[in-house]
């Protein structure tokens, strides 16, 4: 049975709209965008990674699926950097009537909601499994937000901290873990265009302790649960928004992770690698035996290989074992060769055994 539970949540089983999947653009090392609400470093990204307002749904108000984009239009793009655990945001809005004066939730919103291992159900109290426990505080602490976490990002910020974190564990909102700027020239009422950027760290454990923390482990093809809704309001002295559109096309996104939609975590675009890279990395399988495994992760089209140990010994194996006569500290490369010409990657002294 518990097989069979991780099979099903590997597949995103349970996640709305299943014949949908996203994407999420991969930056290169050498290019993640800087937050400062310049939208720039967001031009590599190609269209197919945008998410409009066609894909979006109002759930809430009762205006069906009409879109005005006079009133507002948005689109929305997702990335990430292969080492880092940091989802990245370029949300671009325009609006007629931007609301941001009052002190409280009544604010243009952008909500995301992540769940970064499909660990899918619900994750505010107010939808505990136990309904006796809903309605007691500590509830708060031990559930909200631990597996799953909701950002209420204000759209934009004015005078207050650029999201709420609905959940006992407002830590995440900060740096390192997360980052935001903007940039818009209208005031409050007025129309106009938004540009935010901003970040922020998945979780597969996140309790009021940020020292307990699991931070979830993002990885090339990887599949992650995440939504958003758009909160419009027209008028600062009304108490309901005018529009809840949201991408689950399911209300109760914003408390249970089973109602997210599929993201998956992208390679490179072939456009912006070179056409032969090698890259590789290693594991000690047995220290006290010196054998180590080799990985060949390099990028391309590759008819030949030759792995340098660095101990008078090579291999033309894929992935070798190789098994250190003596310790010492190594200089380990790996040679390649394809119709696109040849690449090298060596690293010294990472290798290093007793």
């Amino acid at each position: 049975m518990h097989s069979m539970f991780l099979i099903l949540a590997a597949l995103g089983v349970g996640l709305e709209r299943p014949d949908v999947e996203f994407q999420i653009f991969q930056f290169p090392a050498d290019r993640i965008p800087r937050i400062d609400g310049d939208a720039e470093d967001w031009s590599i990204v190609p269209d197919s990674y945008v998410i409009g307002m066609d894909q979006l749904r109002e759930t809430v108000v009762g205006i069906g699926d009409k879109h005005d984009r006079s009133d507002m239009d948005v689109k929305v793009k997702v990335g990430w950097v292969k080492g880092q655990n940091h989802l990245y945001f370029l949300y671009e809005a325009t609006d007629n009537y931007w609301d941001f004066a009052r002190n409280d939730l009544h604010n243009d919103i952008f909500e995301i909601v992540i769940d970064g291992d499909l660990s899918g159900g619900p994750l505010i109290r107010q939808m505990h499994p136990q309904a006796q426990l809903r309605d007691k505080l500590e509830t708060h602490f031990l559930f909200h937000g631990v597996h799953a976490q909701n950002y209420h990002i204000f759209t934009p910020a004015d005078g207050k901290d650029w999201a709420m974190v609905w959940g006992a564990q407002p830590w995440i909102k900060e740096l390192p873990y997360a980052n935001a700027a903007s940039q818009y020239k209208f005031r409050h009422g007025e129309g106009g265009k938004l540009v935010l950027e901003f970040f922020v760290t998945p979780f597969d454990y996140a309790p009021p302790n940020p020292s307990r923390a699991v931070q979830t482990k993002l990885e090339e093809n990887k599949r992650i649960g995440l939504s958003w809704a758009i909160l419009d309001y027209d008028d600062e002295h009304a108490e309901r928004y005018d529009a809840f559109w949201n991408l689950s096309h399911k209300t109760t996104m914003y408390g249970d992770a089973s109602d997210l939609v599929a993201f998956r975590l992208k390679p490179i675009e072939s456009s912006l690698r070179r056409s032969l890279e090698a890259d590789w990395s290693f594991q000690v399988v047995d220290r006290a035996e010196r054998i180590v495994a080799f990985r060949d992760e390099s990028y391309g089209n590759i008819t030949s290989r030759r792995w340098d140990f660095g101990d008078g010994n090579s291999s033309n194996e894929q992935h070798p074992t190789h098994q250190y006569a003596k310790g010492g500290e190594f200089i380990v490369s790996l040679k390649i060769e394809g119709p696109d010409g040849t690449d090298r990657r060596t690293k010294v002294w990472d290798v290093t055994l007793p």
